[in-house]
């Protein structure tokens, strides 16, 4: 269990609380990656193409201090992550894909998202993220028809290196296991046309324990079988949120034109839409060995999901209401919880 990690201000840079970067600790930690340059895409037999695997000690394998004394393994499931971009910065062309050899950008990866975001789901013991061809964060802005031609192959490659390492994983890894489906935000939109492919109506939906779609609209009529999840017990199902400050939903989300999935991260149960600071049994946010109880809310609206502003140190500092990077990180223990009450109700149904 890794229990000193570098400094991570993913989350803090996104809330506009900190404006400087982990540049210079990524750039230390890169030096101890090798990774194999893929002329045709990458190779999943080789254990460096991805950033988490069972076979590897990597950050995902981590828990937070005060969950350390409970921490048990199921290592009956499988979980299947898809990290968020971190292909960032205004100096690379529109819409291009990462270099998936770039030792920089893995270690970015793996003490940011795979850290913050992928040992939530590490009570099931089998934590599969595979790295791949990312579309830079620009191809979600086109601004012109050339752009969206571009972010449309660009969003193409990436995808299809997601799918080559779920079916890799399929072939040779799974040998029949339940497996949870996890994303955020890039990783979602890879993550509902995987679940859309393998599992909607498909012979593999019967090892689906739950798909954790976060922080990209999910429009639940993609879907012939597989449907939102309404309570917490729930298998086989969707959540999917997106979190802003109570009060604000940006107007490209009003001009939507679908309906969406939304779930309460605090609650998982449809029929309560609303909880309390009280109910956030604590989110993980800078300090990954700290828990930050009742560190926001959680109110179902229309679209999207609302909390008043988050209660962390500084937060009059925090002016952008869009809460899109925590949003796993404000509900950590209250989901971490959900994935084992899944599990459980999984085995109990006698699959």
């Amino acid at each position: 269990m890794m229990k000193h990690t570098p400094t991570n201000l993913f989350l803090a840079i996104a809330l506009s609380l900190l404006v400087s970067s982990c540049s210079n600790s990524y750039q230390k930690l890169a030096t101890n990656y090798q990774i194999n340059k893929a002329s045709s895409g990458p190779n999943y037999s080789d254990l460096s193409y991805w950033a988490a695997h069972p076979a590897i000690h990597d950050p995902s394998d981590s828990v937070p201090a005060p969950l350390q004394a409970s921490y048990e393994k199921d290592t009956s499931v499988d979980v299947f992550f898809i990290h968020p971009t971190t292909y960032l910065g205004a100096e690379k062309p529109f819409g291009m894909n990462a270099d998936i050899s770039d030792a920089f950008l893995a270690a970015k990866t793996d003490y940011s998202p795979v850290l913050y975001q992928g040992s939530l789901f590490n009570v099931a013991g089998r934590l599969y993220a595979p790295r791949y061809r990312q579309t830079h964060i620009s191809a979600y802005y086109p601004a012109t028809a050339t752009d969206t031609t571009l972010a449309i192959a660009a969003f193409e490659l990436a995808y299809q290196d997601v799918k080559a390492a779920f079916e890799y994983y399929l072939a040779n890894e799974n040998k029949g296991r339940p497996i949870i489906i996890a994303s955020h935000s890039q990783g979602t939109t890879h993550g509902i046309r995987l679940v859309k492919e393998f599992f909607d109506n498909k012979p593999l939906q019967k090892q689906l324990v739950a798909a954790y779609l976060v922080g990209i609209p999910v429009n639940p009529q993609v879907y012939t079988s597989i449907k939102a999840c309404d309570t917490p017990k729930q298998t086989g199902c969707i959540c999917s949120w997106r979190t802003y400050k109570e009060g604000y939903t940006p107007p490209f989300i009003q001009n939507e034109k679908f309906n969406v999935i939304v779930t309460n991260p605090l609650t998982f149960n449809k029929s309560i839409p609303s909880a309390s600071w009280k109910a956030n049994k604590g989110g993980v946010l800078t300090n990954f060995n700290k828990l930050a109880k009742g560190v926001a809310q959680a109110k179902i609206t229309d679209k999207v999901l609302w909390t008043a502003k988050p209660k962390i140190f500084g937060s009059f500092l925090v002016k952008n209401p869009n809460y899109h990077i925590g949003d796993y990180n404000l509900y950590y223990v209250n989901v971490r919880e959900n994935v084992i009450e899944r599990m459980k109700a999984y085995k109990n149904e006698g699959h």
